[in-house]
């Protein structure tokens, strides 16, 4: 499992962050991690995580699984495929690629039975309770109308990350819980940690910015 306090990219399908620059996003943050000892890790896309695990030392995860088995599933991503091109660990759930809460469900269990930590993603309260309900390694609260926005979820609704990590809590101690969306700088991350939170989930503030080492070692001086 991921250690905690601690960062992690999700570099989604920008431009900025694929082939290649997936690749240099993860070198730069393998070297700050490094550097500062602060706990990172990076989700590329499926095609990406293979060139990645290999350079780097930091966890490479996916963006996302599917709920299935090996078998008849075309254009599927299998849970076994990305664990084996090297990935550690997978998102699932992302507000972007959505499931069910049954797939939800399977997909935890898919990751557990082959050894894949796993970030499973919610946009509220209700949400994050009956997740963790499912045991995951990690819960990210990230309520969608402020993902890619300048405002941190910690400055606009900060109750929301408080009250996930106590509700997410009561049903598991064990479970953790990281934040996102709009984080983009070392006093969000300061803020998300008071709140409870064991980390943060962020993207864009990264892979957008002009100068990234310089916004990965904003983010970590707020660890």
């Amino acid at each position: 499992m991921l250690k905690t306090p601690t960062i992690v990219l999700n570099v989604k399908t920008y431009t900025e962050a694929t082939a290649d620059k997936a690749l240099e996003i993860a070198i730069l943050m393998n070297k700050i991690s490094k550097e500062t000892g602060v706990s990172m890790a990076i989700a590329v896309q499926a095609t990406d995580i293979k060139f990645c695990a290999e350079k780097v030392d930091i966890p490479v995860f996916a963006e996302h699984i599917d709920p299935i088995k090996p078998g008849s599933h075309t254009g599927w991503t299998l849970p076994e495929a990305v664990k084996a091109v090297g990935a550690v660990g997978t998102l699932i759930n992302h507000s972007e690629h959505r499931l069910i809460l049954a797939d939800v469900d399977f997909c935890i269990i898919r990751a557990k039975e082959i050894g894949l930590d796993h970030i499973v993603c919610s946009n509220n309260v209700a949400t994050s309770k009956a997740i963790a309900a499912f045991s995951p390694n990690f819960v990210a609260i990230e309520p969608p109308e402020l993902i890619g926005g300048d405002i941190s979820v910690t400055t606009a609704d900060p109750g929301i990350v408080s009250k996930s990590v106590e509700a997410v809590k009561k049903i598991n101690k064990n479970v953790r819980v990281l934040c996102g969306a709009g984080v983009k700088n070392g006093r969000d991350v300061s803020k998300a940690i008071a709140l409870g939170a064991d980390g943060v989930l962020l993207a864009s503030g990264v892979v957008k910015a002009a100068d990234k080492e310089k916004v990965l070692c904003d983010l970590a001086s707020g660890l």
